[in-house]
């Protein structure tokens, strides 16, 4: 019996309509699937009924992977694929496999030499890169910073001397409810000269994308709580 298709959904990032940032493809991917890797059972539910309101949202079966899913779920979760199904894997925002726990399926996937096909969509990462101006020939993406202050400090410096000497930009996020906080460590933590970019509710009528250095945004910071954010910096 020949496989099915491991099938990598993207998801809007914001509360924006699908068919302004959602390709045609996974329209047409997603009618024909009714079983869903996810993060979250009740927002993926949501997404697919802006998909598809004809599609009976009772009938998908959701199958939730996050940090409390063990080892041995994530094995059973790709049995019927095994057997010829196809199935989706949904992040919560954006791609999956990029800050979220999607990752482990896609590489379970590749070792039972399941087809993965990976579906255009919007990535918060790369928009806020691209649009920040800053070097995007050679840059990295190092996730959440440490919850320890000190840490966080050491770690932020290390960013700011690595993008210096290797001319990377260092592009980080934080959760929503601490950005302002953050952003208060990085300018006084940062050198003045260094680069600072902003990305917050990417692709939605709220967007707002800034680059300035740290001494220009001193004194004129916007407030990001509460807004899912992207931080680049450049040294």
């Amino acid at each position: 019996m020949q496989k099915g298709t491991l099938f990598l959904i993207p998801h809007t990032i914001g509360d924006t309509r699908p068919g302004d940032v959602i390709p045609q493809k996974v329209f047409d991917v997603t009618l024909n699937l009714d079983v869903f890797i996810v993060e979250n059972i009740r927002t993926s539910r949501r997404f697919i009924r802006k998909l598809h309101p004809e599609k009976n949202i009772d009938e998908i079966q959701f199958l939730e992977l996050n940090k409390h899913t063990s080892p041995e779920q994530i094995q059973n979760y790709l049995q019927s694929i095994e057997q010829g199904k196809n199935i989706g894997l949904m992040s919560e925002a954006g791609n999956p496999g990029i800050a979220d726990p999607g990752a482990s399926v896609v590489a379970l996937a590749h070792q039972k030499a399941v087809r993965v096909v990976p579906l255009v969509g919007p990535s918060s990462i790369l928009l806020a890169l691209i649009a920040s101006g800053l070097n995007g020939q050679n840059f990295a993406f190092n996730g959440y910073l440490p919850l320890d202050n000190q840490e966080r400090i050491a770690k932020l410096k290390q960013l700011e001397m690595r993008s210096k000497t290797e001319e990377q930009s260092q592009i980080f996020m934080e959760t929503p409810f601490r950005n302002n906080q953050i952003l208060e460590m990085l300018l006084k933590v940062l050198q003045k000269s260094t680069l600072l970019s902003i990305a917050a509710e990417i692709s939605t009528d709220t967007e707002f994308i800034q680059t300035k250095s740290v001494a220009q945004w001193t004194n004129n910071t916007p407030d990001l709580n509460k807004r899912p954010a992207i931080f680049v910096i450049q040294a």
